[in-house]
């Protein structure tokens, strides 16, 4: 930035620029973000100095001037900058730290209003960055079952550095160098880095392309180190025995120091390798696959028994079991523009694509379907009328990233009174909101337009902890939010568990609910029209969207969650 916006910036904050400067300085904040940037850092640093010097002492002669700021609502909607001026003493005792700060009575109040306004409808975004912390992933699990206590890892989860244990079924597990294993339980090995793993206890075949050469799985006290190969390894308490299916493996340590064995060569490591099973008989990843297949089809259809229990439900405003298919079908690889709602209320409010919505594979594989909502204009639109008493929302959605600040899983059009939004915000949160008073206009400054904008009207955005980050790309989660007016809570879900509960305010409280026009993935009618704000299509699947006049119990919550789970969670 120019070192003239600098001097400029500080003249205006102790209030001695010339009304020239003055002008040159508010023109270059309105074109120029790198300027704004530094225009609010100093305002910023200048707050939090006004808050350490609360605590301080000094005597009256190092008093500093107070600040006053307009409301920042003139037609124009710029700042007068000139009347946010914070003393000279304050930018010197920055600079050489030499004096401690007097209290202020009357500090300047830009940061804390912009604190105040944002506390009640936004947490702090995390400034740190995301970070995946691993060395490989569980690509698929067939009937995998964990042992009591112990961490219970999903398809897509990606797996630390240490013991990975399970008791029943089988996984396939991808390292990040490029090896893959085949595991059958009960197994329990340590992942020890990208490139090796130690086994205590399994069966597993490892498939090693040329880029992952080198490959090293210990058992017993050798290592056997992949020179380019398949080879499979049995290890149990008192045999452990490793053969080459295809290739060339190299063996370190141990009675078998420095020996090679090819393709159909093994060799008995711990034990009597008598005592092992064939070889042939540890799955191979057809055998997986197909195991998954079958898997899959038996949970789709346990679930379609259910979904047609659960559509009978007189408590349902509308239900779109998205996964069973859609109204048309697909037909020459269209999509069928119509998603039934099949709730006994009769209402049929059935949701209709517009955009650029797209198929996709729902949670239970091949078999199911899901709507892709990854590009701008993608949405469905939906028209649901009545009054209600309480709302739970639920859905099941793979998310693949959360690349706008908001991003929609249903949305009231126009927002108004009894109205809700429930969406998930770029740091992983779950949000639901209701406006309560629609005609109560107010306004505060938004970091992200660095100026003061018009808020939507009286509400509260109530926020869940984050339950997603990036590690968790495209993996299935169960959402649910529960608004419930007669006992003054929400309460939010995830995979049938609450990780959020909020009393609902007196400020805040309404009891005639609605949704009108809305839409499943986006939002259609947002109130600002700069891009952050408005764009907020869902990126990832939808696959089931359930909404309830009432207010579902934990338990009623957690046993939709469980009959709709897919494999491997």
């Amino acid at each position: 930035m120019d070192k003239r916006f600098e001097k400029l910036i500080f003249q205006a904050i102790d209030q001695t620029i010339s009304p020239a400067d003055f002008q040159r300085l508010q023109d270059a904040i309105e074109s120029d973000a790198e300027v704004r940037q530094a225009y609010l850092k100093s305002l910023t640093l200048c707050e939090q100095l006004g808050e350490i010097a609360q605590d301080t002492s000094v005597p009256d002669s190092t008093s500093i001037p107070t600040a006053i700021v307009t409301d920042a609502t003139a037609t124009d909607r710029r700042f007068d900058w000139r009347l946010l001026g914070l003393a000279a003493t304050l930018l010197i005792a920055v600079s050489v730290g030499a004096y401690r700060l007097g209290r202020q009575d009357n500090r300047l109040r830009l940061g804390s209003r912009l604190t105040e306004s944002l506390s009640e409808e936004m947490p702090p975004l995390s400034s740190a960055e995301t970070q995946i912390a691993g060395h490989a992933t569980l690509r698929r699990g067939v009937a995998l079952k964990w042992p009591s206590g112990a961490t219970r890892h999903r398809e897509g989860d990606v797996l630390p550095n240490g013991l990975l244990a399970f008791e029943e079924g089988t996984a396939e597990i991808d390292f990040f160098c490029g090896a893959t294993l085949i595991v059958e339980g009960p197994a329990s090995f340590d992942i020890e880095s990208d490139w090796s793993v130690a086994v205590t206890q399994g069966r597993l075949r490892a498939n090693v392309p040329p880029a992952a050469r080198g490959f090293v799985v210990r058992a017993a006290d050798s290592e056997i180190i992949d020179l380019g190969t398949e080879f499979v390894l049995e290890v149990d308490s008192q045999n452990v025995r490793v053969d080459v299916i295809d290739g060339e493996v190299e063996l370190r340590g141990g009675a078998h120091d420095g020996q090679h064995l090819l393709t159909g060569e093994g060799v008995s490591l711990k034990g009597d390798a008598a005592a092992m099973p064939s070889p042939a008989s540890i799955s191979t990843v057809s055998d997986l696959q197909q195991q998954r297949r079958i898997a899959d089809e038996r949970s789709f259809e346990r679930w379609k028994t259910f979904a047609n229990q659960l559509s009978l439900d007189r408590r349902l405003i509308a239900y779109f079991p998205i996964a069973s298919g859609l109204q048309d079908g697909l037909q020459s690889g269209l999509l069928g523009r119509v998603v039934p709602d099949v709730a006994a209320s009769g209402q049929q409010s059935n949701g209709r694509i517009v955009g650029p919505v797209t198929s996709a594979d729902g949670r239970f594989g091949d078999g199911s379907y899901g709507l892709e909502f990854d590009r701008t204009g993608a949405r469905v639109r939906t028209r649901i009328d009545g009054t209600f008493r309480a709302f739970t929302f639920a859905c099941w959605a793979k998310i693949d990233s959360l690349k706008h600040r908001y991003n929609a899983l249903f949305m009231s059009d126009g927002y108004e009174n009894g109205e809700l939004h429930w969406q998930i915000r770029d740091d992983g949160r779950l949000m639901f909101s209701v406006m309560v008073d629609d005609t109560q206009k107010t306004q505060h400054f938004s970091p992200q337009d660095n100026k003061m904008v018009t808020q939507a009207g009286l509400h509260r955005v109530y926020y869940s902890d984050t339950f997603w980050d990036l590690s968790q790309s495209g993996q299935w989660f169960h959402l649910a939010a529960v608004y419930d007016p007669a006992n003054r809570k929400v309460i939010q879900y995830v995979n049938g568990t609450p990780i959020a509960s909020e009393t609902i305010a007196e400020k805040f409280y309404v009891d005639e609910l609605h949704i009108g026009a809305a839409e499943i993935g986006n939002w259609g009618q947002p109130f600002r029209k700069t891009p952050w704000f408005a764009v907020r299509n869902f990126n990832g699947a939808i696959d089931e969207m359930a909404i309830f006049d009432a207010a579902l119990s934990g338990e009623e919550l957690r046993q939709i969650y469980e009959s709709g789970k897919p494999v491997g969670y």
